[in-house]
């Protein structure tokens, strides 16, 4: 259950939902309950955002008859974003088993804040597939408009993103980059701080998955 925040953004209004949303927030979750929830939110706005693949129809048989039943047309593609999108990835092969995943790696510079490409690994050809980018935060925007980019480049004909938490930033510059990107999410929070972090947010969404934080 969601609602049309603006053009191409649903932003989910859905009891459960919000009511694990308050959970990750908390900063004191600890990293193996993190983990949970962040899968068990993926898992509901992935299907939210997959209501829209097209299906085929084809002739199955039953234990009593033969019938046509609806499949999928084309698999999907997951794109999460390194590190904290990889979290986000099993609760998405749980819907679709046989989708495939592509591995887009960024980090931001803390100074610039700007994205850092590290590691790309795509299937060779992308025409004709839905690609779902996969990131908890979508903050600057940055990561994720270089991500569309790149997806978009190989042919790509449909992009998703797919974050727990937006704020309007991020939201715009993704936007510019692929204007036809639709964006699910289960938070959209006003603001970012000076250090590009969602605000009020939930931290560092990869130092809170792998217990990272603090570390050198």
């Amino acid at each position: 259950m969601s609602e049309t925040v603006m053009t191409g953004v649903y932003l989910s209004n859905h009891p459960v939902i919000l009511d694990k949303m308050a959970l990750l927030r908390e900063k004191n979750t600890p990293p193996r309950e993190f983990r949970r929830l962040l899968h068990e939110i993926s898992l509901l706005l992935g299907y939210e955002a997959m209501r829209d693949l097209p299906g085929i129809k084809r002739t199955i048989e039953t234990p009593l008859t033969v019938t046509e039943a609806e499949v999928l047309a084309v698999k999907p593609l997951f794109v999460p974003i390194l590190r904290a999108g990889i979290g986000m990835v099993e609760a998405m092969l749980q819907l679709v088993p046989d989708g495939g995943v592509g591995h887009i790696g960024l980090y931001r510079d803390h100074d610039t804040l700007l994205p850092v490409e590290y590691y790309v690994k795509l299937p060779k050809d992308l025409r004709g597939m839905h690609a779902f980018m996969l990131d908890p935060m979508l903050a600057t925007g940055g990561s994720a408009a270089y991500t569309a980019e790149i997806l978009m480049e190989r042919g790509v004909d449909q992009i998703t993103m797919i974050s727990l938490v937006s704020a309007p930033p991020g939201i715009n510059r993704l936007k510019v980059s692929c204007p036809e990107v639709r964006i699910f999410t289960a938070a959209l929070d006003p603001e970012l701080n000076d250090r590009g972090y969602i605000v009020p947010g939930l931290g560092d969404a990869g130092d809170r998955l792998y217990g990272t934080e603090g570390w050198s």
